[in-house]
C-alpha cells in the first residue's frame, strides 16, 4: 500500500491545542490526527440518502404477518415465565 502526504494548515491556537491532546493522549500529532480521520470516516454513512429511500420503498412492497403487540407481548412472558419453570 502506497502512503500519502497530506497537508493541513491550521492557525498556531487550533494547532497546539491539537498538539497538547495528542499530548495527553500519549501519541505524537500525526497519530492522533490518523485515528481522528479514521474515527470521522467510520462515522460517515456508507449510503447516499436516495440508496436508504430505495431500501425503504423495497422494504415496504413486502408483506409479513403480524399480530396484535399486546399479544405478542404476553406470548413472550409466557415463555420466559415456562422457561423460569425448567
Amino acid at each position: 500500500m502506497m502512503s500519502k502526504r497530506l497537508q493541513v494548515i491550521l492557525d498556531e491556537a487550533e494547532y497546539e491545542e491539537i498538539r497538547a491532546t495528542a499530548k495527553r493522549n500519549r501519541m505524537t500529532v500525526a497519530e492522533w490526527v490518523r485515528r481522528s480521520l479514521r474515527r470521522a470516516r467510520a462515522e460517515e454513512p456508507t449510503r447516499t440518502v436516495e440508496e436508504r429511500l430505495e431500501a425503504i420503498r423495497k422494504a415496504t412492497l413486502h408483506e409479513f404477518p403480524t399480530g396484535d403487540i399486546d399479544e405478542m407481548l404476553a406470548d413472550i412472558a409466557r415463555g420466559r415465565s415456562a422457561g423460569d419453570l425448567g
